[in-house]
């Protein structure tokens, strides 16, 4: 049985991938590893799509818990290049949420579409017993554009400059620190701290500011197993060697007491919002710059060449496998919860 989280690599690929329904030819991407994202010839235009969970965080205040959860799903699509433009959503919410909840995450959930130009064509939405907070729902994000426009995870070459925005955890440090400011044990200054880092979650305006500052070979965004995680499925996809200079990676303020508190690395945890880019060595800086112009804080923070796999600092760095995240969630939730073995 695979932990929490994404399914093992092995389950996908004994179970999920060799069962794809129809072979298209109109499908010029499919289920690939490190992909965020499917890719549809229609009329020679590329239709860019991709479905994640929807997650609705109450203790997050509902309004910001509806924006938060379109950032996650539009991620996906936005390291493509292509901007998302439209969006299905299917809500299956717990008999509990009442209409005002309902209202108020509707109004963070629309108006974060509004803001990035996504319109809401298609959805479902409905209250069922057996169903909990926070998974509460998909959505399915399109983008429609050139082929010549998609950019590839797995597009790195060998000279490329490796750009990061945002850093390491911020998704985590913003969250954990907004649900479980009593549970961390850090000052309230440093909670403070902490959870401004859920504004750094959004990636859609970094994606295309990136895409369009320079010639981008690969985009990633790091979720499930962080930076690290990320990293390594870009170099694997491409074949080739990532070497990463740690002392040059962007850390915003927060995010190393907050992990430090928690002993999670975080390198390896969800950091919805973090790009990562491989560029042309003549663009990197103007892509940095393009970020920077954003407040997005930005660096060249290494560079690919012939190889595999990913190095940091010259060691090489495995897959972290589960994401540390998901246990630490559980020990801060059974601590809110009044368990007294939870920490």
């Amino acid at each position: 049985m695979s932990d929490l989280g994404k399914i093992d690599r092995e389950l996908f690929d004994t179970v999920i991938y060799p069962e794809l329904g129809a072979d298209r030819e109109d499908v010029t991407l499919g289920p690939t590893h490190g992909i965020d994202f499917g890719v549809i010839d229609v009329d020679g235009k590329a239709l860019v799509t991709a479905t994640d969970p929807l997650s609705v965080l109450p203790g997050l205040g509902f309004e910001r818990a509806g924006r938060f959860a379109l950032d996650v799903v539009l991620a996906d699509v936005a390291v493509s290049g292509v901007p998302p433009s439209h969006l299905s959503v299917t809500f299956t919410l717990p008999p509990e949420m009442t209409d005002d909840e309902l209202a108020a995450m509707w109004h963070g959930f629309a108006g974060r579409a509004e803001e990035v130009g996504v319109s809401v064509v298609a959805g479902h939405t409905a209250r069922y017993s057996g169903v909990d907070y926070s998974w509460v729902g998909g959505a399915t994000v399109l983008g429609v554009g050139s082929h010549d426009d998609v950019v590839r995870p797995d597009g790195a070459r060998p000279g490329d400059k490796l750009v990061v925005g945002t850093g390491p955890a911020a998704e985590v440090t913003g969250l954990f620190a907004r649900l479980f400011p009593a549970q961390i044990g850090l000052s309230p200054d440093r909670i403070a701290t902490a959870q401004e880092r859920l504004a750094d979650t959004a990636l859609v305006e970094d994606a295309m500011a990136a895409a369009s500052a320079g010639n981008v070979t690969a985009m990633h965004d790091a979720t499930e197993g962080g930076i690290v995680g990320a990293f390594i499925e870009m170099a694997d996809g491409a074949g080739v060697r990532f070497d990463v200079d740690s002392d040059a990676m962007p850390v915003a303020d927060g995010v190393d007491a907050l992990c430090d508190a928690l002993d999670i690395d975080p390198w390896h945890v969800s950091s919805c919002g973090t790009l990562l880019a491989a560029v042309d060595p003549a663009d990197a800086d103007n892509v940095v710059s393009a970020l920077r112009d954003r407040g997005t804080p930005a660096a060249v923070v290494g560079e690919v060449s012939e190889g595999t796999g990913l190095y940091v600092d010259g060691t090489q760095r495995s897959h972290p496998g589960a994401d540390p995240s998901w246990e630490a969630f559980a020990r801060l939730q059974a601590a809110a919860d009044g368990d007294p073995n939870s920490r």
